[in-house]
């Protein structure tokens, strides 16, 4: 589930605890939690909900002045209409890891993750090395240099990221100082 960075601003004031989604079926469920740009939300519940029955407290909830509002916003959309409310849980977790540096143990955790990744064909310490070499520089050229398609690229990199090892920029990528760490003590 995507949300504009205004939702997601006024989602950790608390300003908005319920978003409205047009979807075939839902991507997100009831006591989950999604990452996003500000940190973790909770998924507290994903219900359908007709048009007709969305309660005017729901429409300022979702932080819509008008119901009017809300509506059009969810017309160009196809499918089923979805009440999700969400509450702030927190920082992402993976941007206290980015700061660790790598110790002994946690290397060879690490080393035994990464070799994971590698088992059918080794790409991580190319991934990594490329992003240290290139930081900043859009994924679609990080792909093109390695022969690859940007969408099977970047999944990659967010397992990497997962790790803790790097970053997504405005443009791009870099390694965290875990990934920078990683590298120097190999």
């Amino acid at each position: 589930m995507l949300l504009r960075r205004a939702v997601l601003d006024a989602i950790v004031r608390g300003d908005v605890s319920v978003v409205f989604r047009k979807w075939a079926r839902p991507t997100v469920r009831s006591g989950g939690t999604l990452k996003t740009a500000v940190g973790v939300l909770s998924i507290d519940a994903v219900d359908v909900v007709a048009l007709s029955k969305i309660a005017p407290r729901d429409v300022r909830a979702a932080g819509y002045a008008t119901k009017a509002e809300l509506v059009a916003d969810l017309a160009t959309r196809p499918g089923k209409v979805y009440r999700v409310a969400v509450s702030f849980a927190g920082e992402d977790p993976r941007i206290a890891l980015r700061k660790k540096r790598v110790g002994k143990a946690d290397r060879q955790e690490l080393d035994r993750k990464l070799a994971r990744m590698d088992a059918a064909s080794p790409w991580t310490r190319r991934y990594l090395e490329l992003i240290a070499g290139r930081p900043g520089t859009r994924a679609p050229d990080l792909a093109e240099s390695l022969g690859m398609e940007t969408k099977p690229f970047k999944q990659r990199v967010r397992r990497l990221k997962a790790l803790g090892l790097t970053e997504s920029l405005k443009v791009g990528y870099r390694l965290s100082p875990r990934g920078r760490s990683y590298l120097r003590g190999r």
